[in-house]
């Protein structure tokens, strides 16, 4: 797909609010049903705050009732990380930007069987949504078709 460099720069991390701080930069968890994104049912692509690099898509995105935006896989695998995450005393996997280093959330394997059984539960701090009709303008432009795809196919 797309050829843009995602990186993790001091700009960036100066644009970040503080709670986008706390959660990207110092693995924080944000509230659940208190985000951004746990109920939002835009059509679009969700991008790391930090870097800019594609995650998820609306398309993925299921209501998991965890009170946090919940997506079956990531839209382009090399773009996250997981990690064993042996904190507050449970052993989960957790799920990090590659090129931001962002603290995205946690993967488990209690989602929908018919999506894969995935359930990346995700911090809406840790993503910035750009809606489908934002693509080309955002710098998104090959991502589309994914979107047209689905489209034809309903």
């Amino acid at each position: 797909m797309s050829q843009k460099t995602y990186a993790k720069t001091a700009d960036a991390i100066a644009r970040l609010t503080p709670e986008q701080y706390r959660v990207t930069q110092q693995n924080g968890t944000e509230r659940p049903f208190m985000n951004e994104f746990h109920d939002f049912k835009g059509d679009g692509l969700y991008v790391d705050i930090v870097s800019g690099e594609p995650l998820f898509t609306s398309l993925d995105k299921f209501d998991s009732g965890c009170g946090w935006p919940s997506f079956a896989r990531p839209l382009v695998d090399g773009n996250v990380v997981e990690l064993t995450d042996r904190s507050h005393g449970m052993i989960r996997t957790e799920v990090r930007s590659t090129h931001g280093d962002s603290h995205l959330g946690h993967v488990f394997n209690d989602g929908p069987r018919e999506l894969g059984g995935l359930r990346y539960c995700i911090n809406s701090a840790s993503l910035r949504f750009i809606p489908v009709e934002d693509l080309e303008a955002e710098g998104y432009g090959d991502y589309r078709a994914i979107f047209d795809a689905a489209e034809e196919d309903n």
